[in-house]
């Protein structure tokens, strides 16, 4: 049986040395106006193999799991959440692990690493995106998704923004789906879900609707062996799939605590972090 992992591995060319001199501009806290950190691309031999094998591990449980699900397993991507983290991590990880999928939650820390990485990774934009922003974000020539939309109002200032940075392709986005009803949680309820999707399907014809992503509620009950949320989600999907004669959309679920039970119940892109990269420093005393 084959492994229904996404691996999105090529051959690694290498677009900057290791050892490299060169120097990237990061915003690593919530001000973005703060100072800006310079980091090398530079990176130790002992940290990449620390890299490779924290990502070897997430891989090896991901194909576990979906070798559990057998015929029924879907395709499934990981995504690499690089937010605070210096850009030789990403270098070394591109480089030494072949990875291609990275997670990005500042707007301007995601173009200063876009300017100075491979042109061929593919960034994953998952914070909050204010629509002052839109602009930067659209005109990322590699940006492979916006995870975060979460309003059709967001949906059309994003499409006028495409409209002006002239990307060849509408740009792929995902609906945020508040599914926990936490009101410190960032997305649309569950009933806005269809309304936002044809909006985007109907009026935004430089974006491309391709699924929807939730962040889980910490140690949920589990009622009859799965995630409230992570049901709720598929079931913004299937509504969303019959209502609009639309198929193939994607579910954004699963973080480092929950991205096993996230594949369990369906998950093709999990977001993983702290697992890979280790824990990140404090918004203060990172910049």
């Amino acid at each position: 049986m084959s492994i229904r992992l996404l691996s999105l591995l090529k051959p690694t060319t290498t677009l900057l040395s290791a050892s490299s001199t060169a120097s990237c501009r990061i915003i690593p806290s919530h001000s973005i106006t703060s100072k800006i950190a310079k980091m090398t691309l530079s990176y130790t031999a002992e940290r990449a193999q620390e890299l490779t094998e924290n990502l070897s591990g997430v891989r090896s449980k991901m194909e576990t799991v979906l070798h559990s699900k057998g015929a029924a397993a879907q395709q499934a991507r990981l995504v690499a959440v690089s937010k605070l983290k210096p850009a030789s991590d990403i270098l070394a990880t591109y480089e030494k692990a072949g990875h291609r999928n990275f997670g990005e939650n500042y707007v301007q820390e995601l173009e200063e690493k876009s300017k100075q990485l491979p042109s061929d990774i593919q960034w994953h934009f998952i914070g909050s995106l204010q629509s002052n922003k839109c602009k930067i974000v659209a005109a990322i020539p590699n940006l492979y998704v916006v995870e975060t939309v979460d309003s059709s109002k967001k949906a059309s200032t994003l499409d006028k923004a495409c409209t002006s940075a002239s990307r060849p392709e509408p740009l792929r986005i995902f609906l945020q789906v508040n599914t926990s009803g936490e009101e410190t949680k960032s997305g649309m309820l569950p009933n806005d879900v269809l309304e936002v999707a044809r909006h985007v399907v109907s009026t935004c014809p430089h974006l491309k609707l391709a699924g929807f992503m939730t962040i889980g509620s910490p140690n949920p009950a589990l009622e009859n062996g799965e995630n409230p949320d992570f049901k709720i989600l598929n079931e913004c999907r299937s509504d969303v799939e019959e209502s609009l004669k639309l198929n193939g959309l994607e579910l954004s679920m699963g973080m480092s605590d929950d991205f096993q039970q996230a594949l369990i119940q369906g998950s093709t892109n999990i977001r993983v972090g702290s697992t890979i990269f280790g824990s990140r420093p404090p918004f203060k005393s990172a910049a």
